[in-house]
């Protein structure tokens, strides 16, 4: 099996972590806080209720205290910012391509599917520590929080034993 990517070469990750950290120094500097992914979906979650059902998202305990507006919010066009530089990078490095990236042993539907059941895992559970992985181990770590380490140290930890318990997924 090839592991070769076509389009130009990946920027060095070394760089790319140096850069994150200005844009979290930045963002520090800039909005008196840090990073973080799931509060931008949360309230478009939040926006897309709105548009069903406006009255029960407004008295919801947890949507309503964003108002009839939550999308005026930084972490939504942090989010915004994220997905469409994600894909002017891939375009000018000649990475669009529609493909489901998988195992011979696995079908393309039953990766998709386990796909989704891990990010709608991972989802619910943002939300319900009330932070994602970029907001505890990124701005919680820059800040040396313990939750912040402890946090970095169990997803890395719990990421390894997956990568161990599923690779045959990617070894066939």
């Amino acid at each position: 099996m090839n592991y070769e990517q076509p389009g130009n070469p990946y920027l060095n990750p070394y760089l790319a972590g140096f850069l994150l950290g200005l844009t979290l120094l930045a963002s520090f500097l800039i909005l008196g806080t840090g990073l973080g992914a799931s509060g931008g979906l949360a309230r478009l979650s939040a926006w897309c209720g709105l548009c069903i059902n406006p009255e029960q998202i407004l008295n919801s305990e947890y949507f309503g205290a964003w108002g009839a507006q939550p999308l005026k919010y930084y972490l939504v066009f942090m989010l915004a910012g994220i997905l469409v530089g994600g894909f002017v990078s891939a375009v000018l490095n000649r990475r669009v391509r529609i493909q489901t990236e998988r195992g011979a042993s696995y079908s393309a539907g039953k990766r998709l599917l386990l796909a989704l059941l891990g990010g709608i895992i991972a989802g619910f559970a943002s939300r319900l520590a009330r932070g994602c992985t970029s907001g505890m181990a990124l701005t919680g770590t820059a800040l040396l929080t313990t939750g912040g380490v402890a946090f970095l140290l169990a997803t890395f930890a719990g990421g390894y034993l997956t990568a161990y318990i599923f690779r045959r997924q990617w070894h066939d």
